[in-house]
């Protein structure tokens, strides 16, 4: 792992520890997000709220003004508040990621099916990879249009070929909000 991912990750730890939506942040939040939209919003801890707003105002300093894509901002990461991760599973899961690429993933495979909480030393892994889904039935469900849905759901897909003229708006605006993702 480089030195500036380590100071990323660093800086991400601490903003996760004190980070708390302002007054200014929740009313910029009722702007973008329907009431249930909202509803969902507010089951996301303090910390997972500051994230997505600080992809939010990625994507606003970049002139984004794709109402999906700024909703898709604020509820990527919804999923998360189905089970609710503990700090430490969150360091274990960067630790992992780091030490073993490619093993959280494999570690993350959903064993059991439905809406029961995941158990054992594999949840951690099992929200992280599955919270993307969980998320797009929860913004879905909320009403959220379905490119919006879309993007919650593939937020952290890799796109194969990034340059390439034959990508979708879709991809397009996935590609943004992942950017943005990644330095948050």
């Amino acid at each position: 792992m480089s030195a500036d991912r380590i100071l990323y990750r660093t800086r991400q730890f601490w903003q996760a520890l004190g980070s708390v939506p302002s007054c200014d942040d929740i009313a910029l939040v009722s702007t973008l997000l329907a009431p249930p939209q909202q509803m969902i919003f507010q089951r996301m801890h303090r910390s997972e709220q500051a994230h997505s707003l600080r992809v939010l105002y990625g994507l606003l300093d970049q002139r984004e003004e794709q109402k999906d894509l700024l909703v898709a901002a604020l509820l990527h990461d919804v999923g998360k508040s189905r089970f609710p991760l503990h700090l430490w599973e969150r360091v274990m899961i960067v630790l992992a990621r780091v030490i073993c690429p490619g093993c959280g993933k494999r570690w993350g495979e959903r064993v059991i099916e439905g809406n029961v909480a995941p158990r054992g030393w594999r949840r951690a892994f099992v929200i992280a990879e599955e919270h993307p889904a969980w998320g797009a039935e929860m913004a879905a469900e909320a009403g959220c249009s379905r490119l919006t849905v879309n993007l919650i759901r593939r937020h952290q897909e890799l796109i194969p070929d990034s340059s390439s003229d034959e990508l979708t708006i879709e991809d397009r605006l996935l590609l943004k909000l992942q950017a943005i993702d990644d330095e948050s």
